[in-house]
């Protein structure tokens, strides 16, 4: 099996108006296709980055609380490319969301820090 590249992320959300409006608003990904599921009473909201698409947002009734602890087994976070962290970190700032502080990797010296979604998932952004 050869993979030729990522798909996309699923993404569980527990208000899907807040969630949609977290990733489209905020986080600026572009709404390929939105779908209402009446079997499930669930929408299911594809989401593009910069024409690629990348995130698949699902609403369910009632979904489990997600385990936060980044060390739990499972998707450990999503990670965002950005040109400029400090950027990136003031705009956050300006939608009141507060990211962890600025570190740097210690083996490719790029910057990153850690903020959440509006489900406390872990999202990641990396200068490149």
């Amino acid at each position: 099996m050869k993979i030729e590249k990522l798909h996309h992320i699923a993404i569980i959300c527990s208000d899907y108006e807040r969630s949609k409006q977290f990733y489209t608003d905020i986080l600026g990904f572009g709404i390929e296709r939105e779908v209402f599921r009446a079997e499930r009473n669930s929408y299911k909201l594809d989401l593009s980055l910069n024409g690629q698409y990348v995130i698949e947002l699902f609403s369910f009734p009632n979904p489990p609380v997600r385990l936060t602890r980044p060390e739990a087994t499972g998707l450990r976070h999503i990670a965002l490319a950005v040109k400029d962290i400090e950027a990136a970190v003031r705009f956050l700032h300006s939608k009141n969301i507060t990211p962890e502080p600025v570190r740097q990797d210690e083996f490719t010296g790029k910057k990153f820090t850690f903020f959440t979604d509006p489900d406390l998932l872990p999202i990641e952004i990396y200068e490149l």
